[in-house]
């Protein structure tokens, strides 16, 4: 089974991101992709745009996990980033979005893609794991929740 910490780089969680549209919010997702795997940020901002047209990635609740397949990827890489505001994301409950878990996958990876979106999903929809999400105060803090590292040193 997929484990969220095996999708996740310390340094592609971030908090507090700021983005005006969905175009925007891929733009940043793919240039932080960029920083994190060495990803092109522009690909996997054509790749999110491209998957987004065939329907919202917002699946309700305020969280949307936006995804797409690349070439030259060796393995399922994610991003996540909790919103400064709310971005209206065309989500199934039509409300807007704050909590934003981007994956690319390989071309090839069906099963994988499909197991990494679905232990996401998993984790998200707990509605006390997501307010918990909203409530951390920092990249780090977001990560050691997302991984399932325990937060002894929690204020």
């Amino acid at each position: 089974m997929t484990e969220v910490s095996e999708l996740l780089a310390p340094e592609a969680v971030l908090s507090g991101v700021s983005a005006s549209s969905k175009k925007a919010l891929f733009q940043q997702l793919g240039a932080a992709a960029e920083r994190a795997y060495g990803l092109d940020a522009r690909d996997v901002a054509e790749r999110l745009a491209e998957r987004e047209k065939l329907g919202s990635t917002g699946f309700g609740h305020g969280i949307a996990i936006p995804h797409g397949k690349m070439e030259g990827l060796k393995h399922v890489a994610g991003v996540f980033v909790h919103l400064a505001q709310p971005l209206d994301f065309a989500a199934v409950d039509e409300l807007p979005v704050d909590l934003v878990f981007m994956l690319v996958s390989p071309v090839g990876a069906g099963a994988e893609h499909l197991k990494a979106l679905a232990a996401v999903s998993r984790k998200l929809r707990d509605r006390n794991f997501a307010a918990k999400l909203r409530g951390a105060g920092s990249p780090d803090a977001l990560f050691a929740l997302l991984a399932g590292v325990e937060a002894r040193d929690a204020a």
